[in-house]
């Protein structure tokens, strides 16, 4: 394997879509920027899509555009009982355990919902290092910046090396730009949005000894 260093995102990607934790974090979304920030309920789907297609996050977007607590929105979208969403998942624990890659989180969620979310799936001893949007700031995935801050903290400076697998299409379409490996975990897998698809982690040695 040529790979030294995988970074893996976090939310839909660690665990399933279906769970609907993510679905969850967005309404929680809607209810800071109704409650908090005072948006009309009947913008705020099309304001926070808006946001989230031009900055990357929904976040960026208000940091862009509206004075907002960054620290209190992060704690307040992601202030939901993982245990009603997720479970242990000893199957993805063994793979990512045998990879013998530095393995890191990349995320545009915050450090503290990572490590809750990895503890509850039973993952968290397996990432040296979780890259979060604050150590990313001002930028967030999928900007070609974040990238190359996740790789520094990886004190990786080949991005050959490096793989990002990611559940959309447009991170790992700008991992495979910058240089990386990117793998596509959806079910779809749109034209050149990645250099590989995965559906099932246990086809990842796989998909990376074939490289």
């Amino acid at each position: 394997m040529r790979f030294t260093t995988i970074f893996f995102d976090l939310d839909d990607t660690l665990y399933p879509s279906s769970t609907g934790l993510w679905l969850a974090i967005k309404e929680r979304m809607n209810i800071y920027m109704r409650e908090r920030m005072g948006f009309p309920e009947d913008q705020i789907s099309h304001i926070r899509e808006k946001y989230f297609l031009q900055y990357g996050t929904t976040l960026r977007g208000l940091q862009v555009h509206h004075e907002i607590d960054t620290q209190d929105f992060l704690a307040f979208v992601h202030d939901l009982p993982l245990k009603q969403y997720l479970t242990l998942n000893p199957t993805l624990r063994s793979i990512i355990a045998s990879l013998p890659t530095r393995n890191l989180i990349f995320t545009n969620a915050d450090v503290h919902h990572a490590e809750r979310v990895l503890t509850v799936l039973g993952l968290r001893d397996l990432f040296e290092i979780i890259v979060d949007v604050n150590a990313i700031t001002p930028y967030c995935k999928p900007m070609p910046e974040s990238f190359q801050i996740a790789m520094k903290a990886a004190g990786e400076t080949d991005p050959s090396k490096c793989v990002m697998i990611d559940d959309i299409h447009r991170t790992t379409r700008a991992a495979k730009e910058a240089g990386l490996f990117s793998i596509l975990y959806h079910e779809t897998f749109p034209a050149d949005s990645a250099d590989a698809h995965l559906t099932d982690w246990n086809d990842l040695h796989d998909i990376l000894e074939r490289q």
